[in-house]
């Protein structure tokens, strides 16, 4: 056995039947010109012969010294029949189809006495495209990891049609062994120990760089707890849209998709009359993997806190102020060692442990409104067994007090976004992906 990583835990911890803990991902391909019509089918009896599973896709949570969620155990045997299915969409196929059905399959809980992964094969659509919708427990892996895996099974080699599979990618020759636990512990004793040197360092950070405080986001209609159903949407925007208006106004690519999202979100909110005179906090996730880091199991995510201006009117004021609360925030980060970051994430996110208890969500203010990642992708066309892929729309983790949440990849030369709300809490859900669409539009009459 190995123990579990208390950052790790947490998902593991806090996952219920009304909040599932697991990321998924929603990819379309277009098969190569001479598939058949059972070019699926195929595929799925080829999968199956992939047995030799990678140690990460073997993982389970196992009970020790009576208490679970502390020690991961390694599966003897995958039922790759139960882990890897083929489904189909049902007639006329449309895309709206196939996405209530990866919000269906995003809904339900991974079965615990397994280990925490499922991969569908998806065929029935009318344009005669495969669609693969693939999960996995996010206390194994996270938003950088998931495009890892997904970028090993791709190749830019559209004649290659040997399928590679993400339970048995390639891994790095360094890589987690069953005594990590160890170094988790020498991690957290380094951190213990600069104690003081932390405390200066938030203090500084928070206060002397003003940057965004957890807790002094507004409470919204976002911010209540939340059903286990949900419902996805999905979209892709050309990146050269945004590219023009980043040039114009000088900011990043990730700023314009963040401004994007809040002016999706104030429209959304002024169409309920539920706007609040304060502007939006999103919590933007960090990866604190080093250039060199390879590793595709646990989780190295941090945290930053940006003010998402929907308090403003003007679209180009708005990204002003998303930029500089987006720069703030990194130039900080930047003078901190990699334990650093972390412990001043955990100083960032620790309130939020407070919302997560349905009785004290109504007393505290919410930490952020919700999350708004942006993982990155390839800007080179990628094929799997001769299809192409289209799009992949990443449906990650709405939870307590976070109805929804909004994911984004890059996929060759678009930007695929992929929202998931809790059906009760956010109606209407695709009408906060049309809002997306307005919201570009405004950037980019309003760029010079």
């Amino acid at each position: 056995m190995q123990f579990i990583a208390p950052f790790d835990a947490v998902f593991l911890l806090a996952e219920s039947r009304d909040q599932p803990m697991h990321v998924g991902s929603l990819q379309l391909f277009e098969p190569p010109e001479h598939a058949g019509a059972d070019f699926a089918a195929q595929i799925y009896d080829r999968l199956l012969h992939y047995t030799d599973v990678d140690p990460t896709f073997r993982k389970r949570p196992a009970t020790m010294l009576g208490r679970p969620q502390l020690a991961w155990t390694y599966a003897e045997e995958v039922d790759l029949a139960y882990h890897v299915r083929r489904l189909a969409v049902p007639r006329p196929g449309r895309i709206d189809q196939l996405v209530e059905l990866a919000s269906t399959l995003h809904s339900h809980l991974l079965d615990r006495h397994r280990p925490l992964w499922e991969f569908h094969v998806i065929e029935g659509l009318a344009d005669g495209r495969l669609a693969l919708y693939s999960k996995m427990h996010h206390a194994l892996i996270d938003g950088v990891s998931a495009q890892r895996l997904v970028r090993r099974t791709l190749t830019d080699d559209p004649s290659s049609t040997s399928p590679r599979v993400p339970w048995q990618a390639a891994r790095p020759h360094r890589h987690a062994k069953p005594g990590g636990g160890r170094s988790t512990a020498r991690r957290l004793v380094s951190a213990a120990a600069s104690a003081a040197s932390l405390l200066d360092t938030a203090r500084t950070a928070l206060l002397r760089h003003q940057l965004t405080l957890p807790c002094a986001a507004p409470h919204t209609m976002f911010n209540v707890p939340i059903g286990g159903a949900r419902r996805s949407v999905v979209g892709s925007w050309p990146l050269e849209r945004l590219r023009h208006v980043q040039k114009a106004t000088g900011s990043t690519v990730n700023d314009v998709a963040l401004a994007m999202s809040a002016g999706a979100l104030r429209r959304y909110l002024l169409d309920r009359n539920a706007l609040p005179d304060k502007p939006l906090i999103a919590m933007v996730p960090v990866s604190l993997r080093c250039a060199g880091d390879q590793e595709t199991n646990g989780v190295k995510v941090g945290a930053t806190l940006c003010n998402l201006a929907t308090d403003i009117a003007d679209p180009l004021d708005r990204l002003r102020v998303v930029s500089a609360s987006m720069r703030d925030s990194k130039a900080v980060y930047r003078t901190l060692s990699h334990h650093q970051t972390m412990a001043l994430s955990a100083v960032l996110l620790s309130p939020l442990a407070l919302t997560l208890v349905p009785a004290l969500m109504s007393w505290t203010s919410p930490t952020f409104n919700l999350v708004i990642s942006n993982v990155p992708g390839s800007d080179e066309p990628l094929y799997w067994n001769g299809a192409r892929l289209d799009a992949s729309y990443p449906l990650s983790i709405p939870f307590d007090g976070q109805a929804v949440n909004i994911t984004l990849a890059s996929t060759a030369q678009n930007l695929d976004f992929g929202l998931v709300g809790c059906r009760r809490s956010v109606p209407q859900l695709p009408r906060l992906l049309e809002h997306l669409e307005d919201a570009l539009t405004e950037l980019e009459s309003a760029a010079p």
